[in-house]
Order: C-alpha cells, then structure tokens, then sequence
C-alpha cells in the first residue's frame, strides 16, 4: 500500500461488536487530533457485509494509513501466561465456546497481568480486511481497561472490584498480585440483573462491605439507581468520570466514545 508523507503518519482504529461498529483516527502531524465516527448499522446484514459497505461508502476509510488496529469485542478466555502457547489457542478456545468454530481466533498479551487473552474473529469479517490492508493489528477490545484499571487499583490500600459496562455487556474483575483475582462477562441489558452479578461477585470473592471499594465505569445503565441499590449493601461505591480521570482530556469530550476507545487513546492498549 502506497502512502504519502502527509498520511504515513495516520492510524486507523476499527472497533467492532455485535451491535456496533465504529472508526477512528489519529493523526500526529495534526497534534495527535481524532477523528471519531461511528457507522450506522444496516441489521438485515452481516457484520462482515456492513464492514465492507463501509469502505465503499465511508471517506475515513478510503485513506492510506501508517497502521491499523482492530479492537474486537467478543467473548475473551483468560490463559495464564506461563502457560500459553500459540499453537493451542485454537484448540482451548473452542473447547470453551461453542459454535466458533468458523471463526478466526486471535489474542493479546498482557505481560503485567500475567495473561493472554484469547479471543475470536469472525472469518468473513477478518477477509474484510484483509482484502483493503496488508497488515492489521486485532487486540481484545477490553484489554486497555484491563491494564489501565490494574495500575489504578494501586491507589489506596483497599482491594477493589472494577465493573465496566458496554455493548449491552458487564465486565466485572478484581486483581491481586499482579494477576486477575476474578474476570467475568455477563449480559447487563437489565440493571437489575446487573446488581445481581456485582453483588454476587462481591460475596464470591469476600471483599468487606465497610473496607473495600466498587468502581463502575462506561455505559451504565440507570446508573442513579444502580448506585444507589449498591449503597445499600456497600459503602464505598464510586461511578469513575473519564473527563476527570483523565485529566480532562479532549478525547473524553467525543460523545459515543467507548471508554476501552478513550482509554486506548490516553493510555495505550
């Protein structure tokens, strides 16, 4: 692929998840400005057949670019990394989750937390492309909250347990010792549900209602409400504000943004 000197610089990030898909750029030249643009989906059709009526109809993605990275949202197995070898993702994947067996399957390293993500790709969605670049990074689109939260979790001397909502999906995890104490995914379309999981996971892994802390943070629904149930039963409950967080930055201005999209910004993946 040919590129000028004006865009040699440019970086492409495609996020995908079963129900969104969205782009974005970052240029250096330009002071590192972002260009954000979600893509209106067409539900009679495929994800993969959306993806590539986007680079027929999308100027964002008829540029050249320096590197592409694909942040995938899907259901992620946790391997230590002592243990890992790339041979066998394939294998362990499948054994864990059914009806993948199409798709291509792709992980991420987290060497803080001692980790490797494994996770999936669909097939016809991957051609996609690799028909339009010759190269593309895929990581799991969780994995920057997980490193960013972890150096976080060192903050204080309470243990914490991190609840991250997107995509309709509840992250929930907890660390200790440089690796995860507990990472789950649970469906979180009802709020209820959502404080059943939290609370749950909080007496699973005996975290202290008076001492320890929960922090919530994306798109959480009924948030107002979901706080104020979990005070009932914890006392330090806190909703982490991006903009804040990180230190007002531009990025966190950008409505729609994910936060795993912000924190890949501010912090790297």
């Amino acid at each position: 692929m040919q590129q000028n000197d004006r865009i040699a610089h440019n970086r492409l990030i495609v996020r995908t998840s079963r129900n969104n898909l969205v782009f974005a750029t970052v240029n250096s030249e330009d002071n590192g400005e972002i260009t954000f643009k979600p893509y209106m989906l067409n539900s009679g059709i495929s994800m993969a057949a959306n993806l590539r009526e986007a680079f027929r109809t999308e100027s964002i993605l008829k540029e050249s670019y320096a590197r592409i990275l694909i942040m995938v949202d899907s259901p992620v197995l946790m391997v230590p990394i002592d243990v890992f070898h790339e041979e066998d993702a394939r294998t362990l994947y499948l054994h864990a989750y059914q009806g993948h067996e199409k798709d291509e399957i792709e992980h991420t390293v987290l060497p803080d937390l001692n980790c490797v993500v494994v996770f999936c790709v669909n097939k016809d969605m991957k051609t996609v492309i690799d028909d339009h670049y010759n190269e593309a990074i895929y990581i799991a689109a969780v994995a920057p909250v997980w490193r960013y939260l972890h150096q976080r979790s060192y903050m204080g001397v309470r243990e914490k347990l991190y609840a991250y909502f997107h995509d309709r999906h509840l992250e929930i995890f907890s660390y200790g010792q440089n690796r995860f104490k507990f990472c789950n995914s649970f469906d979180a379309r009802d709020p209820h549900d959502a404080l059943y999981y939290m609370l749950y996971t909080w007496k699973q892994i005996g975290l202290q209602a008076e001492r320890d802390e929960i922090h919530l943070v994306g798109d959480i629904p009924e948030a107002d409400w979901l706080t104020d149930e979990l005070k009932k039963y914890i006392k330090r409950v806190y909703v982490i504000n991006p903009a804040g967080d990180f230190n007002r930055s531009m990025v966190t201005q950008i409505e729609g943004m994910p936060y795993d999209l912000m924190t890949l910004f501010v912090k790297g993946r």
